[in-house]
């Protein structure tokens, strides 16, 4: 599994309609993409749920690298690129993923996500760092998924999850509203520990 995220960065007085309608229109396009676990859709907007800016700010899990090379090289990231700019993209190598309570059908899809990174101080041993973040991923009932998956060229830990409702209180991390998940192959992404 792979994790990869960019974030636009919109302007404060930025019309956010025009991502919901980008999102709305062209959203179903990955929803069959092979190799693609899940993209969600994310988006901050300035004054909601803390957040100091509009940011438009995807969100992927990988299944296999080539889902993901073909989509950084493809028609899809091009098209964005040229929309707003071709924006920086953070990758992690997955650690761990919890399949949640609130994944199934009859929850829907989800509303909010959470991102907490945290560098790795020096001297720590990454495997631990990782077992206990896996250890620590949320199992609460509007838990749709959560990842784990590190950087290990800046030595970040990355913790991620969806959420069915609003996030649960006392929960850390930067906070998002979901506007989509693409969710091909979500299923075929293994629970536990990936290494």
């Amino acid at each position: 599994m792979h994790a990869m995220q960019y974030e636009i960065t919109l302007p404060a007085d930025y019309d956010m309609g025009i991502i919901r309608r980008r999102v709305a229109d062209r959203g179903h396009l990955l929803d069959a993409h092979p190799g693609l676990g899940a993209k969600a859709y994310l988006v901050r907007e300035r004054g909601q749920d803390g957040s100091p800016v509009n940011a438009y700010a995807p969100f992927y899990l990988w299944r296999t690298a080539e889902g993901m090379n073909s989509f950084l090289f493809g028609p899809g990231f091009r098209g964005l690129s040229a929309d707003f700019g071709r924006p920086a993209v953070r990758h992690w190598l997955g650690a761990g993923l919890r399949h949640g309570a609130a994944q199934g059908p009859a929850r829907g899809a989800p509303a909010t996500a959470t991102r907490r990174l945290e560098r790795l101080p020096e001297g720590a041993d990454p495997a631990e760092a990782v077992e206990a973040a896996l250890a620590d991923l949320p199992d609460h009932p509007d838990l749709h998924t959560a990842a784990v998956a590190v950087d290990p060229g800046r030595w970040e830990l990355l913790r991620f999850a969806l959420w069915s409702g609003p996030v649960p209180g006392g929960t850390p991390g930067t906070r998002f509203r979901v506007l989509h998940l693409s969710r091909p192959e979500l299923d075929r992404l293994p629970a536990g520990r990936h290494w």
